[in-house]
């Protein structure tokens, strides 16, 4: 039998649990049954998702007696806007979903977001459950209650914060993702170490390459403790008014260049992430806040693990540097139209940082971009 792990977390009437394990789709109805006011859910997923995991949790949530009904939505970033937000809510309401009911978000970041964004405005407030099926989404979407959609002005610009009911993270649907898909969400993994736990920072670089290849205990143990940081920075800081900005560690680069690539496939929300965490540290680096090896260790890491580090390692064409700044300047994170970044002192010891001199940031992109091929 394999250990289960329970992550509380503490958030007074909306406290909830992030349950880790293995098999837990065959144990949805069990788990999720006691939140239920009558024995129904509305599923929102999308077609991916639904061919590989759909019949899985509808048997699961059958054994407990819950009927459910389902949806599934195109796949892919483009559908986190404003035609897949009204389709889930009007299948919702087709469905005939009633503000006591749950809806279960089962699928990636995107569902996720979506999903629990959908729930949020449905009558003003339905619980919902997520189920992550991408590695991302296990140690970082899933938690904390960010749901919302991407709009032409960037991404997630419009949404509410709404806390799930429960959070079900099933290590073995990480075996049904393709090698780009799980490295990406590694991306998120890595952010932990390097924005708050060094020593997690080091089990990483140890363990990476086996957690990679599959080793279900190893990624257990990583999305606990990337969820553990996550909850612990939510409970203290939910609405994101201090610390839990530490969080976007590498996402304002990382949101410009999503931007910059059209939300595209040239470039997955992780991988953005693990580049725009790469350029934190050198801009740390330029400023004289870490050692100037600590950029080399980061990408090291990066690299060992064959994941993207570089702007180079971006295919196609990317905008400037002074195009990419005015792509960050759209972050919601920007407050009196200054630029916010998360920058580290070391890794494991990242701040927020709201006076980056310009020519520096402009000097660190136009360099990062002459090494493109």
């Amino acid at each position: 039998m394999t250990r289960i792990d329970h992550v509380h977390v503490p958030l007074g009437a909306r406290a909830y649990d992030v349950v880790i394990g293995q098999g837990l789709l065959a144990q949805a109805g069990a788990l999720i049954g006691p939140l239920l006011h009558r024995p129904r859910a509305a599923i929102l997923t999308e077609t991916r998702v639904a061919a590989l995991h759909l019949d899985a949790l509808q048997a699961g949530l059958q054994a407990a007696d819950i009927a459910s009904s389902a949806h599934a939505l195109a796949p892919g970033e483009a559908t986190k806007g404003w035609a897949g937000l009204s389709e889930a809510v009007e299948w919702l309401l087709d469905a005939q979903v009633e503000r006591r009911d749950m809806v279960i978000a089962l699928g990636g970041g995107v569902i996720g977001d979506l999903g629990g964004f959908a729930a949020a405005v449905l009558r003003r407030g339905v619980r919902f459950v997520q189920i992550p099926t991408s590695l991302l989404a296990q140690v970082d979407s899933s938690v904390g209650g960010k749901t919302g959609i991407n709009t032409r002005h960037g991404k997630n610009l419009v949404g509410a914060f709404h806390q799930p009911s429960l959070v079900l993270a099933d290590i073995d649907l990480l075996d049904s993702l393709p090698a780009r898909d799980f490295l990406a969400g590694y991306g998120e993994v890595v952010k932990y170490g390097l924005l708050g736990d060094a020593a997690f920072f080091d089990w990483l670089e140890v363990n990476g390459p086996a957690l990679a290849r599959g080793d279900k205990a190893l990624r257990q143990h990583a999305v606990r403790r990337s969820v553990e940081m996550k909850a612990g920075i939510v409970a203290r800081d939910e609405t994101e008014q201090g610390e839990r900005a530490l969080l976007n560690l590498g996402h304002t680069f990382c949101h410009a260049l999503e931007a910059a690539t059209g939300y595209s496939d040239r470039l997955l929300h992780g991988e953005g992430v693990a580049i725009g965490c790469a350029l934190a540290f050198d801009l740390s680096a330029r400023m004289g806040l870490c050692a100037q090896e600590t950029p080399s260790r980061v990408r090291a890491h990066l690299r060992g693990m064959g994941m993207k580090a570089d702007l180079s390692d971006i295919p196609g064409d990317l905008p400037g540097a002074d195009a990419l700044v005015a792509l960050m300047a759209q972050d919601k994170k920007v407050q009196d139209g200054r630029l916010r970044f998360i920058l580290a002192r070391d890794i494991g010891a990242a701040f927020v940082c709201d006076d980056v001199p310009g020519e520096m940031l402009r000097a660190l992109l136009v360099d990062a971009l002459e090494m493109r091929p």
